[in-house]
């Protein structure tokens, strides 16, 4: 057992190395830190704009197959994690090579640092919006806050998904019932989507809308799944995000504008938020705390990931940049740029998921290989299959998108890898024969 002064007042983070198994956290925890993560206003947004489109059982069909690809995604990955202890960084330094890595590290760092720019600038426009307060002074005590938390480390991460999972889905349910005064739930099932939208999205599309949504931090999952126990609780954490609290936070979504309670779905989807103004002033007290918790632990999320790769980059500490990017991330959403930032989605569903589908064949399916391979600075070949996934994906993305760009761009990279990979160790006797057994 551990004495106080042993145990210090801020948990050390292992920005540059695998956490021990001494440091290790309970399945419970670390489950915590994924399950809040997806249970924000932006899914139910997102759940409704794809049954506005599709319909009420093809939005269901859509929801769930992309929640499935982000459960075999995110659930490899972060197996490697758990059974490693190894963050991002560290993951993709193996695979991209000790000076590739800086590429893909870098990219994703600042992918999510704008997520959490756009995020804190919606906290300050939704209250300005709902409640009437200032927007920029809003933004900027919500930048002060979710740095702050952030700055705690992942077991702060893990508090707030504790109470931002369970405050969504009773303001959620009580939504529903607000709803269920005026509106008929046993009609929902049979909404097929507005004649309006008809043609406008895809299955295809709504499948990657889904993947991208949770594309970067996904893919970075090993920084919050490396702090479990073993390979199996990181899974079982990732199985509680994807699709447990992903599919409940759309499903608010579907549900609301399939029975016709949405306010503008075609740009505000299943947003329930406006649906509890107006009833008591209890009601919109919570409903005011709820959009600092709720879309706080999307930002905190999403700083924590930029912070540990950044501070592996420079080789610094997780929490100096937290505050750095905190800051930078802050004034970006002062300045107003994160109302563009949604046109990220395209990005994320196009290049990001080949990076992790290349890390998961080196990692886990071809873990011999990678272990013993030379250490490089840049692993050509990694990059390679990366590229062929993204071109795919950006055809597929250009020319019939129904398909799912974010799904072929994930398969064709993996078995791009796969088989340059085998053709580099046939066209190398010796590689092949040091290798044999693996």
């Amino acid at each position: 057992m551990k004495t106080s002064a042993s145990t210090p007042a801020l948990e050390q983070e292992f920005e540059h190395e695998p956490v021990p198994l001494s440091h290790r956290h309970s399945t419970r925890s670390v489950s915590a830190v994924w399950f809040g993560f997806p249970m924000i206003l932006t899914n139910a947004l997102f759940g409704g704009i794809i049954t506005w489109h599709l319909g009420f059982w093809p939005a269901l069909i859509a929801i769930l197959l992309g929640n499935l690809v982000l459960f075999a995604y995110v659930g490899a990955l972060s197996w490697f994690a758990g059974h490693t202890g190894m963050n991002f960084a560290l993951q993709a330094k193996r695979t991209f090579g000790t000076k590739g890595y800086i590429l893909v590290s870098g990219f994703l760092s600042t992918v999510v640092i704008g997520w959490y720019a756009f995020q804190t600038g919606l906290t300050g426009t939704v209250i300005n919006q709902t409640f009437g307060w200032n927007a920029l002074a809003v933004t900027a005590f919500s930048m002060v806050l979710y740095t702050a938390v952030t700055f705690l480390g992942v077991r702060a991460l893990s508090l707030l998904g504790m109470i931002a999972a369970p405050l969504f889905v009773i303001l959620g349910l009580v939504a529903l019932w607000l709803i269920a005064a005026n509106h008929d739930f046993s009609t929902m099932t049979q909404w097929k989507g507005s004649a309006s939208a008809a043609g406008a999205m895809t299955m295809g599309t709504a499948v990657t809308m889904v993947i991208a949504g949770f594309a970067d931090s996904g893919t970075m999952t090993a920084d919050f799944t490396r702090w479990s126990k073993d390979g199996r609780s990181a899974v079982i954490a990732a199985f509680s995000a994807f699709p447990v609290a992903n599919v409940v936070s759309y499903l608010f979504g579907v549900v609301i504008v399939a029975v016709g309670a949405a306010v503008d779905p075609l740009h505000n989807g299943g947003n329930f938020l406006p649906l509890l103004m107006g009833h008591s002033d209890v009601l919109s007290a919570i409903a005011f705390l709820f959009v600092f918790i709720n879309l706080g632990s999307v930002c905190t999320h999403c700083l924590y990931n930029g912070a540990v790769g950044y501070s592996h980059l420079f080789n610094s500490k997780m929490r100096l940049w937290t505050i750095i990017l905190g800051l930078i991330g802050g004034a970006l959403a002062l300045a107003g740029v994160w109302q563009y930032f949604l046109q990220w989605l395209s990005l994320l569903g196009i290049v990001v998921p080949p990076f992790g589908a290349v890390m998961i064949v080196d990692l886990i399916f071809l873990a011999g290989v990678s272990q013993q391979r030379k250490v490089a600075a840049v692993h050509g070949q990694a990059f390679i299959a990366w590229g062929i996934g993204s071109l795919c994906a950006v055809v597929a993305h250009l020319a019939f998108p129904q398909f799912g760009e974010a799904v072929i761009g994930i398969v064709t990279a993996a078995f791009s890898y796969l088989l340059i990979v085998k053709a580099s160790k046939v066209s190398h006797p010796a590689m092949e024969k040091k290798n044999v057994g693996i």
